[in-house]
């Protein structure tokens, strides 16, 4: 370590984590309005959080998978801190987002624009609702950073019309429910038929139709919307490429031959 430097903490790692999940890939620079806002509320320069970003890209396999190396020199606590992060998507997440809330100097409920006036006033039922919708906000955010606000079947780029889809469904796998490689970018329509099986991605990344669907070829709604489709790869995100497990998972249990 360079004289002047000080050592990263835990908290100050799990920050940059949470950022680095938050950051489209082409991003994670130091002229970024979110690297220079961290810099600052951590006392740090926006070029060390930019690097650090970077060298968690080193630690992260999707990455690895494409070829993309990232800066080589992570630490030891790089490394536990990613593992750790990427081991608890269940608590991690969460308690990031905590963390930030706290040197922000508001609550995590303002942090995520959730209404308090929709909320309990206090208790479990209210810290329940909370953590779900600070997870739920999470997950997209990671989800459409991931795909660069591009819905991986048709190429819509218009966020409003994007939903963060799970491959598991929420209820299924509480482990991975905020795991980004259990997620995918889908406007609406498509993540309808996703979800209800009439539609599955393949462990090859290849949009299969479901039969019901295809049996429709009269339909010119059904063919434009989804029969052209079949068989075509997805527009793969820049990390976080979907879990082939999970992608086997709906294939093999969700999807409607």
């Amino acid at each position: 370590m360079k004289e002047g430097q000080k050592l990263w903490t835990r908290e100050e790692l799990i920050l940059a984590v949470n950022l680095y999940c938050k950051l489209p890939f082409g991003k994670l620079h130091s002229r970024n309005p979110d690297v220079i806002n961290l810099a600052n509320l951590i006392g740090r320069t926006s070029n060390s959080i930019a690097y650090k970003l970077v060298n968690f890209a080193s630690l992260d396999p999707s990455l690895k998978a494409r070829g993309i190396k990232g800066a080589l020199n992570s630490s030891k606590l790089d490394k536990e801190i990613w593992n750790e992060f990427f081991s608890h998507w269940d608590e991690l997440p969460f308690e990031s987002e905590k963390l930030l809330a706290k040197i922000e100097k508001t609550t995590v409920e303002k942090l995520n624009h959730i209404n308090e006036n929709e909320l309990p006033k206090e208790g479990k039922t209210r810290e329940q609702i909370v953590k779900v919708r600070v997870n739920q906000s999470f997950f997209r955010s990671s989800i459409l950073a991931s795909y660069n606000n591009t819905c991986c079947i048709t190429g819509i780029q218009q966020p409003e019309f994007l939903i963060a889809g799970h491959i598991k469904p929420w209820s299924i796998d509480e482990k991975n429910r905020l795991n980004p490689q259990n997620g995918i970018a889908i406007n609406a329509l498509h993540d309808k038929a996703f979800e209800t099986g009439l539609i599955t991605i393949t462990p090859d990344f290849k949009i299969k139709v479901s039969p019901i669907l295809l049996n429709q070829k009269k339909s010119k709604s059904i063919e434009d919307f989804f029969i052209k489709y079949n068989n075509k790869k997805i527009i793969l995100p820049s990390r976080f490429l979907p879990n082939e497990e999970f992608l086997r998972y709906h294939n093999e249990i969700r999807f409607k031959n």
